[in-house]
């Protein structure tokens, strides 16, 4: 009978602590967090390939050289933003666990409001700190998406072109980098419908695997801005209660102060008459 009793006493135990420990995950910022990954995710890796992409593009059927020296061209630009992509991914896969680390502590924080833990100004301070982070991240992550939108006006013309190409019979379509400022004015690198390459460029999966690379990569960014709107909400809706939360710690501090004051001053006034009864 007692160990039966034991066996249920540890299984309840065991049942509040894992209620416990879930009941301290910070649900919406894993979402956010989730999120942020995946765009950022679709975002690198997509525009990576696309953009390796765009250089066999070029390479192949616009028969574009790499330039010597340090002059920058349009292969050096690329060069460029595959870096910058390097970078983006390693900046947010920090930032992502820094802003899961402070959803916990704040959610710990509002949890144990009534016990042990003390919210300190410290911590108020980086929630304001990581809530004008956000909101710049958030603005960067819109320009990004505006930026990214431009390879896929450019591949849509470029997919359009080769489709009115096929239906359209004897028809002379031209493509030319000058207008999109791939190259300078003074360099001529224009496809027509009935050349060869142009012919190979339209038939390929590479160019048509390419622009799709685009497109996923813009919503990638899109998810990202999403993610950056769901981490403001996050934080301010916890910084709002980790301040409410302070004034209500400061109004039970000064409520238990005088307490205490008014009991020392019962305590004394009964010493009093007790003496004065003697």
């Amino acid at each position: 009978m007692e160990e039966n009793m034991e066996e249920g006493q540890t299984q309840k135990g065991c049942f509040e602590c894992c209620i416990k420990c879930l009941g301290g995950i910070p649900y919406a910022s894993l979402i956010a967090t989730i999120l942020l990954y995946a765009g950022v995710a679709l975002f690198c890796g997509c525009g990576h390939e696309a953009l390796t992409g765009t250089v066999n593009i070029l390479q192949t059927y616009f028969e574009m050289a790499r330039t010597a020296g340090d002059t920058l061209d349009v292969f050096t630009m690329i060069d460029i933003f595959k870096y910058v992509i390097y970078g983006i991914a390693a900046a947010f896969f920090v930032y992502g666990i820094l802003l899961m680390v402070e959803g916990f502590f704040t959610t710990g924080a509002i949890k144990d409001l009534y016990g042990d833990f003390k919210i300190t100004t410290c911590g108020r301070c980086v929630s304001a700190w990581f809530i004008m982070l956000t909101y710049l991240f958030m603005l960067a992550w819109l320009g990004v998406t505006a930026f990214t939108s431009l390879p896929v006006y450019m591949y849509f013309n470029l997919w359009t072109i080769c489709r009115n190409a096929t239906l359209i019979e004897e028809a002379n379509f031209c493509l030319d980098l000058r207008q999109f400022g791939i190259v300078t004015v003074g360099e001529e690198k224009k496809l027509c419908s009935p050349s060869d390459n142009f012919l190979r460029m339209c038939e390929s999966t590479e160019l048509n695997m390419t622009f799709h690379l685009f497109i996923v990569a813009l919503a990638g960014a899109g998810a990202a801005v999403i993610a950056m709107v769901h981490y403001l909400m996050v934080l301010s809706a916890n910084w709002a209660y980790v301040k409410d939360a302070c004034r209500m710690q400061k109004y039970e501090d000064i409520k238990s102060k005088e307490e205490q004051e008014l009991h020392d001053i019962h305590s004394t006034r009964s010493k009093e008459r007790l003496n004065a009864y003697t």
